[in-house]
């Protein structure tokens, strides 16, 4: 089981730290990415990072304001999200990326999911 955590409210410009950590399956050996879904939308595509770190992803509308990171010691992986605005309100989720993928922005490369944390960005 995958939980993530650090969602609230927050005002545009300001910032939260999601984490993702698992009390049991690990995941230190598998690549892992967040992915976000507003209401109405569908899921879509935020960060991943390789189980090493060497490798990150983002997605364009979150580049350069949004930070994934990963402490394969705690079995956590973060997302530090700066300069929030309103359009990034979604639950959010974090995800284990199946062992035989290569692509990290399908949801279908996925199989693993935490249950999803609130973040809400207030104009």
């Amino acid at each position: 089981q995958l939980q993530a955590s650090g969602g609230g409210l927050v005002r545009a410009g300001g910032s939260l730290r999601l984490s993702c950590t698992t009390s049991g399956r690990t995941f230190s050996n598998y690549g892992m990415g967040w992915f976000r879904q507003a209401p109405g939308k569908e899921r879509e595509f935020v960060a991943f990072i390789t189980w090493n770190a060497a490798i990150t992803i983002y997605a364009d509308s979150v580049k350069g304001r949004f930070t994934i990171s990963r402490e394969n010691a705690k079995n956590a992986v973060y997302l530090q999200m700066n300069s929030l605005k309103p359009a990034d309100t979604a639950v959010y989720y974090c995800a284990r990326r199946r062992a035989d993928w290569s692509t990290s922005r399908s949801t279908l490369a996925y199989d693993y999911w935490g249950q999803g944390t609130l973040v809400t960005v207030s104009s």
